[in-house]
């Protein structure tokens, strides 16, 4: 069974980013997090919707209002 849960250099070393970047995210609420006995832990749900969500920013940015990115790949 894959964990669930991942401690702060874990998640960190999954997004390719320092520790400090992600307390900064954590603390932004920019990512999830939970706490277990004094323990921080990210769910990995956490970090995949952290990551869907940057995905569709971008995607947003670089399709002019109106249009989808198909068409705008169309083009």
């Amino acid at each position: 069974m894959p964990r669930l849960l991942l401690t702060v250099p874990e998640a960190a070393e999954a997004l390719a980013i320092s520790r400090s970047k992600l307390y900064e995210l954590l603390a932004s609420g920019a990512i999830a997090s939970i706490r277990i006995d004094g323990s921080r832990r990210i769910p990995l749900t956490a970090l995949e919707e952290y990551v869907s969500r940057l995905l569709a920013e971008r995607t947003a940015a670089s399709c002019p209002e109106g249009t989808s990115l198909s068409s705008a790949m169309a083009s």
